[in-house]
């Protein structure tokens, strides 16, 4: 189900090749995050997953070059169909818009079972694990 932050008012695109955008960390991909693109995927929508480039911490082991090369392999059957685009984005403090933008401002709230996914979870484990 689809919450509309904000429904755009009319179309200003000059192009058939659209997408929906994300904007994460990624810290790692995991299941929560394929769930959030499958629903813009399932209904036939292109995805622009841009990667925010954050300092390397404890929260956030892998640099965005890293992430990059990552969902390359994860993702790379949707990725040479044209669905899915990456792009490396500088890290960012807000997303702001304005009104009659020409694209929709979409929330996408997940079922309890993916809500409950933690990349921090992840994380813990892969580090007891060596994996990190």
């Amino acid at each position: 189900m689809k919450n509309y932050i904000a429904k755009a008012d009319k179309k200003t695109s000059t192009t058939d090749n659209v997408y929906a955008m994300y904007v994460g960390r990624w810290q790692p991909w995991h299941d929560g995050h394929q769930w959030l693109i499958d629903q813009s995927l399932e209904q036939g929508k292109n995805v622009l997953l841009c990667i925010r480039e954050v300092a390397v911490d404890e929260k956030n082991p892998w640099t965005a070059q890293q992430i990059h090369e990552n969902l390359m392999v994860s993702l790379a059957d949707l990725i040479s169909e044209g669905r899915v685009k990456l792009t490396i984005i500088p890290d960012i403090e807000s997303i702001n818009w304005g009104r009659g933008v020409g694209y929709d401002l979409i929330e996408h709230v997940p079922p309890q079972d993916i809500h409950d996914i933690s990349a921090t979870k992840i994380r813990e484990k892969m580090k007891s694990e060596g994996k990190l």
